[in-house]
């Protein structure tokens, strides 16, 4: 299963880049409690409030335009930044071996990053 979405945010690069690799940013966007360490070979814990735990692997780090983390299930979330002029698009492509969480993960960011 992917998952692709693009979006425009009225943001820099920078701050975008910010809430996307900063645990303190992620935790009051995506996930209630983030370890992560954001450079390649990285790796990092996603907890939620019900108590769901997700692991994953820094693969590739472009500072200001490209992550990609590889999750503990086998799937893989790639994020690409290009500043335009109304702020940052956001390129998002999320594939996984399972539909249900792949679908349940991008509905959930994308609510939460388009609300922030």
């Amino acid at each position: 299963m992917e998952v692709e979405r693009e979006i425009v945010v009225p943001e820099e690069p920078d701050e975008v880049w910010e809430s996307l690799t900063d645990p303190r940013r992620l935790e009051e966007w995506f996930a209630s409690d983030v370890e992560l360490d954001a450079r390649p070979g990285g790796e990092g814990v996603f907890r939620w409030g019900d108590g769901d735990e997700r692991r994953v692997v820094v693969r590739e780090v472009e500072e200001d335009r490209r992550l990609v983390l590889d999750w503990d299930d086998g799937g893989t979330v790639a994020i690409e930044l290009e500043p335009v002029v109304d702020g940052t698009r956001v390129h998002v492509v999320e594939s996984s071996p399972d539909f249900a969480p792949a679908l349940e993960l991008h509905a959930m960011a994308w609510t939460a990053l388009t609300a922030a």
